[in-house]
């Protein structure tokens, strides 16, 4: 998600270590007036959030979004549940892939395009402590090819 008038706010980099994506959605989030000046400040945490689908909505449970500093009675819980906008024919499919058993709704980044605040959610199966060591000895062993090749090329 690097494309033209974008602007990533937050990411969750330990959803892509932690969990295998299976498949992303972009979905808008209702948000208070203070909630969107909060976010266009930076100041999000996804860290051990996630989404759920409940009466044929989604929820996103436990995103942190630190109260405006300037402003009043108007300031939201900052852990409140949020609503996502998606429309019905993806909740469906949420729906399918959520009774599947292993699969979660979890949000991959929180960003800005035409000025509005966007949440890329995925749905994910959890990885076990095997994968996870895995993908970090493919991780090294690519780094090392790469750093081989290079001395290689320098002789």
């Amino acid at each position: 998600m690097s494309g033209e008038g974008i602007k990533v706010i937050a990411q969750n980099r330990k959803a892509r270590h932690d969990y295998f994506i299976e498949a992303s959605y972009e979905a808008g989030i209702v948000l208070t007036g203070t909630e969107v000046k909060s976010v266009r400040l930076g100041k999000v945490n996804l860290k051990n959030s996630y989404a759920e689908v409940r009466d044929g909505e989604v929820f996103l449970r436990n995103m942190h979004i630190s109260p405006y500093e300037k402003g009043n009675i108007f300031n939201a819980d900052p852990l409140r549940e949020r609503k996502l906008l998606l429309n019905k024919g993806e909740i469906n499919k949420l729906i399918g892939y959520v009774q599947q058993r292993g699969y979660s709704l979890i949000p991959l980044q929180v960003y800005l395009t035409r000025g509005l605040v966007k949440v890329q959610l995925a749905v994910a199966r959890g990885k076990k402590l095997y994968d996870k060591r895995q993908d970090a000895a493919e991780r090294d062993a690519k780094r090392n090819m790469e750093r081989a090749f290079r001395e290689f090329q320098k002789t």
